[in-house]
């Protein structure tokens, strides 16, 4: 877990944990130094360049936290290397609460889920706001792919610290692509069944015929 323990685990946290008898949990978790930020390996990375969406939670200056989805083709979040990732910012609804509230506290926290296969992952971040213009190579290199809509900025979140959670209590559901590829197989023993079928019955057919 290394720096994710040490960034959520506080002491309300630790109190809480010793009174409903998990103290050890966070003992061990925190017995791991804490040596910098997370570095994301081939694991992370796979996982977040095949994710079609994750959930985002910023905080504004009010204190009260706000969480946004966002979407787009699998793969629109790139991991540019083992601290950051990026994606492209498209319009919205034009609230623009996330982007307001990162201009005073760039501190996220990310959560990423595979329903159909259980797992997920969570990470703590500092993210920040990047015109178009500032970087034209990574504005080219985030373009594709990205969200559909007009890209008004780019978001560049710095790894602090992740965390790979438990899969008990994730439903599973399974998105139109994911339901296309593992039906197809089955798709294709019905169309050869039913081809089968039909020459099958026309064959009888003939076989009536002749009589």
């Amino acid at each position: 877990m290394g720096r994710f323990a040490h960034l959520a685990y506080t002491d309300s946290v630790r109190r809480v944990q010793a009174e409903q008898g998990s103290g050890l949990l966070g003992v061990r978790a925190l017995a791991q130094p804490d040596t910098g930020p997370d570095e994301l390996g081939p694991d992370e990375a796979a996982f977040l360049t095949t994710r079609d969406g994750f959930y985002l939670a910023s905080t504004g200056e009010t204190g009260w936290p706000y969480i946004q989805f966002r979407g787009g083709p699998a793969g629109f979040v790139h991991v540019l290397d083992e601290r950051r990732l990026a994606w492209a910012e498209v319009r919205g609804n034009r609230q623009y609460i996330t982007t307001g509230n990162l201009r005073t506290d760039g501190r996220v926290a990310l959560f990423f889920m595979d329903y159909a296969r259980q797992a997920r992952l969570k990470l703590l971040g500092r993210a920040r706001a990047q015109g178009l213009d500032e970087d034209p190579a990574l504005t080219e290199r985030l373009g594709t792919p990205r969200t559909d809509g007009k890209v008004e900025r780019l978001m560049i979140v710095e790894v602090e610290g992740f965390n790979w959670n438990c899969h008990q209590h994730i439903t599973p559901r399974y998105s139109d692509q994911e339901l296309e590829t593992a039906l197809r197989p089955v798709r294709d023993r019905m169309d050869a069944l039913e081809q089968e079928n039909a020459r099958l019955r026309a064959r009888l057919a003939e076989l009536g015929a002749s009589d």
